[in-house]
């Protein structure tokens, strides 16, 4: 997404966009015989009615921050990481064999180190994009989409036939390899919010801090800007586009991670790529690439859907519309271009009549 020199318009684009993908829904709501305002008011009321559905609505942001954080860093250097889910996939299972693995182990250790071999993996899964992207020229896009149905069938076989014999689902992690603790799940009613909001809370830092304060993320930046140019200064591009990806690629294992041992405690038969992979890019996408903008957008995107889980008891409005009215703020953050035209073309018009008068 471009940038303007004006730094309310990065700001008003998003704001747009959601608020369109809100009419819109509003509109089809009206279309087909249901109410908008109680629609989006059993949204709310679902989304923010007790501790239980705050809960939740962080629960389900917390790894789309992150894989959302893996898309930004990529995109940043100029690659399209579709990948985001199977590099998920690949941090889930990893922290679920540790957990299996060394259930006895306490749990100040256990758990720092599934994270670090869930995240390990999920760079690793990445890396393979990278090298091919950086040796080759392959495209990352078609690479890692490929990668994504790999690693789901490798992810079944496992349940299936090593993790358990011919079982849909692993067990349940003990204690010691869960994310949750008593105090998030007494403070919200029994929610499954876990110490995975804090590490995406941490990795906002992070990622803030590499991409704007470091030689390497401008280094990272510039390669995504123009990659001759960067090797004409000095800069290694084939070494920061392999780094781009396993950073990218770790961030996404962390949501992985995040929802192997906070939110199911376990690994099952998936009959599609993680969702928080593709969120995660929309929510980069709408946040603009920004930390801070896809810890809102992550959010945003919690409310909705858990949210929207209340709106066909709590008005009769069928919950289809919320993947309605997500699937169109992307597609106004899509054409953010065609946006950003008109408020300039205001901005333009409003400067002239000012010097006119």
């Amino acid at each position: 997404m471009s940038k303007s020199n004006k730094p309310w318009v990065n700001i008003a684009v998003p704001l747009i966009s959601v608020i369109c993908g809100l009419l819109l829904g509003a509109i089809i709501m009206l279309v087909s015989g249901h109410d908008p305002i109680a629609g989006y008011g059993a949204m709310l009321k679902g989304a923010f009615g007790r501790p239980y559905n705050i809960g939740e609505v962080l629960r389900l942001a917390t790894p789309i921050i992150l894989t959302g954080l893996g898309f930004s860093v990529a995109n940043a250097a100029g690659f399209f990481n579709i990948g985001l889910a199977g590099q998920a996939l690949a941090g889930w299972i990893a922290a679920v064999a540790i957990g299996m693995s060394f259930p006895d182990l306490p749990k100040l250790i256990l758990i720092p180190l599934a994270i670090v071999v869930g995240a390990l993996a999920g760079a690793l899964w990445a890396g393979i994009a990278g090298v091919l992207k950086a040796q080759f020229g392959t495209s990352e896009v078609i690479v890692t989409i490929m990668l994504n149905y790999t690693l789901l069938y490798i992810s079944n076989h496992l349940v299936r036939h090593v993790f358990t014999q011919d079982k849909d689902a692993t067990p349940i992690l003990g204690a010691n390899a869960s994310l949750r603790v008593e105090w998030l799940t007494k403070l919200t009613q029994g929610s499954r919010l876990n110490l995975g909001i804090f590490l995406a809370i941490i990795m906002i830092g992070l990622v803030w801090l590499l991409m704007n304060r470091t030689t390497t993320g401008f280094e990272l930046r510039s390669v995504g800007l123009n990659p001759d140019a960067s090797t004409y200064a000095g800069m290694n591009a084939k070494k920061n586009i392999i780094l781009a990806m396993l950073i990218s690629g770790a961030l996404a294992g962390l949501g992985g991670v995040v929802d192997g041992l906070g939110t199911f405690q376990n690994l099952y038969i998936l009959s599609a790529a993680p969702s928080i992979g593709f969120d995660g890019l929309a929510v980069s996408l709408l946040g603009g690439g920004n930390p801070i903008g896809i810890f809102f957008s992550a959010l945003l995107f919690g409310v909705l859907k858990i949210g929207g889980l209340s709106m066909p008891g709590g008005a009769n409005v069928p919950s289809e519309i919320v993947d309605i009215v997500i699937a169109s703020i992307i597609f106004f953050v899509g054409i953010s271009y065609a946006i950003r035209f008109i408020i300039d073309k205001l901005s333009s018009k409003k400067v002239v009549t000012k010097g006119g008068v």
